[in-house]
């Protein structure tokens, strides 16, 4: 006899879920990544391509996939019982959600901040720091002076410049925008944290430290979901809302700083000349994709905790406002640090602002040293960067967790800890996985599989057969029927026009600008080129999910019996009745629950 399955959790509230999407969706891409992006392509020039790509995109797939989850209270492979020759799309989530889950998060904490001084072990003879004032002895060698073996004309033409006001100057001040120099902030990142390697083919053994605080991050993320859904919705609660205290903390202080005012105009002032460039639009349809965490399986999960008659439109539709809200928020906090720097610099505000993890690493720590308790503000900034990635990271996770669990119910959900050891193993996999990347050439392996295993093609194929399986396998006046039955109204058109026509469209057309603008991953910081196995395996890594869509359609073809309209009839469209609970009233005023099918 098959032993029955405890039923399945809900949210506790509704609050819980929208707290779930906020912390999933708002992550280091907001904090870094999208104020980046706007420096690079127009200032607030950018907002028009990326609100454009918000509502083609961003928006209607994000209503979409809360709401397919909502609809069959499944993860991200049983939503596909409604269309199953495209069930491969959802192994595609996992296989992607797997290699995501892999990317490390490490909290750096000492009772010094150690990017404050070039005094560690680290520094090389070239640090010096941004905020101190050198004297500078004309009288020395010039070589010893910029710490140089070679002379250029560009070193003598500065030196001239700086120090010879007159024939009988022998001093004078400069500042460490004016040396051949590197900060202590810089080199604290690359020497000590990364101790990076010559390339991927040196992995010059495992930085155990990091090993450490890789573990560390496995830990936590266990404990945050090991225990199911109501305790998640809990946790979440801390960890979504602490990011936003912190970031109003440094905002109030960056604003008070002074040149904090140049920052903030050149996040603002437009530059319209760049809307008209095709990689700007490219840039925000996939900052859009990157900020929502879309296609993993991982909003489809959270949906479908939600009860069936959730408001599950208006809720998609708040967590975006807030998400992209954060977005240009965070421009302005790290903006105002950025425009800080550049006047203690002596530099512009374009020379400061650096690409990557450069803003968040590089910028935030260097805007903490002016703040007061030094040690308490990195505490509670490397916190923040714990709980933007963490949260991001266990909801990836239970995307992956849910959609195997309800896959497999009665191995998995049927046993006593069955979800608790599962949950273990697969933290355990991805642990030993993820020490590759935190040997010396750890940071190569990371680049890696950030540009390959969550390559923007990767992610686009995946989202437009997400959209054809809906608007055109299920059908969309199908769906809206399925959407009116869950939140009580239809909703607006505009939606079935994105999903039909508009999202589908971006998405491919994006993915083959991409693929045509393709080039090998180099590390020009570095100026590093990855050998051909590299690439190889970085391929392995995108393929590793893109094949599993037409690959599954091939399969299940050919193993479905029956004549070629009766396969059809089958795998695109079959008559599946959902159930749903149905809210009616007696005659005294007292609720009923009906069950309908729809």
């Amino acid at each position: 006899m098959e032993k029955s399955l405890p039923e399945r959790e809900k949210w506790t509230s509704w609050a819980d879920f929208i707290m779930s999407c906020i912390g999933y969706a708002i992550g280091l891409g907001n904090v870094w990544r999208f104020p980046y992006l706007c420096y690079q392509n127009g200032g607030g020039a950018f907002f028009i391509p990326y609100i454009v790509a918000l509502v083609f995109c961003g928006a209607p797939l994000f209503i979409l996939e809360t709401s397919w989850g909502q609809l069959l209270s499944v993860g991200g492979l049983g939503m596909f019982k409604i269309c199953p020759i495209f069930k491969g799309v959802g192994i595609a989530a996992v296989v992607m959600a797997f290699w995501l889950n892999i990317y490390y998060i490490v909290v750096l904490m000492d009772e010094n901040v150690p990017w404050r001084n070039c005094n560690n072990t680290w520094n090389s003879a070239n640090c010096r720091s941004e905020y101190e004032k050198i004297p500078c002895d004309s009288n020395k060698t010039i070589l010893s002076f910029f710490n140089a073996k070679t002379l250029t004309a560009d070193h003598l033409l500065e030196y001239k410049k700086q120090f010879f006001v007159g024939a009988k100057a022998n001093w004078s001040v400069c500042t460490a925008a004016q040396l051949n120099v590197t900060s202590p902030v810089k080199e604290f990142w690359n020497f000590e944290v990364l101790g990076i390697s010559k390339g991927i083919e040196h992995p010059d053994g495992l930085r155990w430290d990091l090993a450490f605080f890789l573990f560390v991050a496995w830990i936590i993320c266990y404990l945050c979901i090991f225990k199911g859904v109501k305790w998640t919705g809990k946790v979440v609660y801390f960890t979504a809302s602490f990011p936003y205290i912190m970031l109003f903390c440094l905002l109030i202080r960056g604003l008070t700083l002074p040149g904090a005012s140049l920052g903030l105009e050149f996040y603002l002032k437009p530059d319209f000349s760049k809307v008209f460039s095709s990689k700007v639009w490219v840039d925000a349809v996939t900052q859009v994709f990157f900020s929502y965490g879309l296609g993993l399986g991982a909003l489809v999960a959270l949906g479908s905790y939600n009860n069936f008659h959730n408001n599950v439109y208006k809720q998609a539709l708040t967590v975006c406002f807030v998400n992209s809200g954060t977005s240009v928020f965070a421009g302005f906090v790290i903006f105002s640090f950025i425009g800080f720097m550049a006047t203690q610099q002596e530099k512009s505000v374009e020379e400061v602002a650096q690409a990557g993890p450069g803003l968040l690493f590089l910028a935030y720590p260097s805007g903490i040293l002016q703040l007061p308790y030094t040690q308490v503000w990195s505490c509670l900034f490397f916190s923040m960067v714990l709980f933007l990635g963490i949260d991001s990271q266990f909801c990836t996770m239970e995307g992956f967790f849910t959609a195997i669990i309800d896959e497999f119910p009665q191995l998995i959900r049927a046993k006593k800890y069955g979800r608790e050891t599962f949950i273990a193993i697969i933290c355990i996999i991805s642990y030993f996985i993820g020490l590759s990347t935190v040997t010396r050439g750890g940071f190569y392996v990371f680049q890696l599989f950030d540009f390959y295993a969550a390559s923007g093609w990767a992610l686009l194929w995946l989202l437009f057969f997400e959209c054809i399986a809906i608007s055109w396998s299920v059908g969309i006046n199908r769906w809206y029927d399925h959407m009116h039955s869950m939140i009580g109204y239809y909703p607006s058109s505009w939606w079935k026009f994105c999903w039909v026509f508009a999202t589908p469209a971006v998405c491919m057309g994006v993915m083959i600008f991409g693929l045509v603008k393709y080039t090998p991953l180099r590390i020009d910081a570095y100026n590093y080129d990855y050998p051909f196995w590299g690439h190889v395996f970085g391929w392995f890594l995108s393929l590793s999910s893109m094949l599993c869509i037409p690959g599954y359609a091939i399969y299940i073809w050919i193993v479905t019996p029956g004549t070629y309209s009766e396969k059809y009839e089958k795998l695109f469209c079959p008559n599946i009745e959902i159930e749903k609970v149905s809210k009616n009233f007696d005659d005294d005023g007292d609720e009923l629950d009906t069950i309908e099918n729809v």
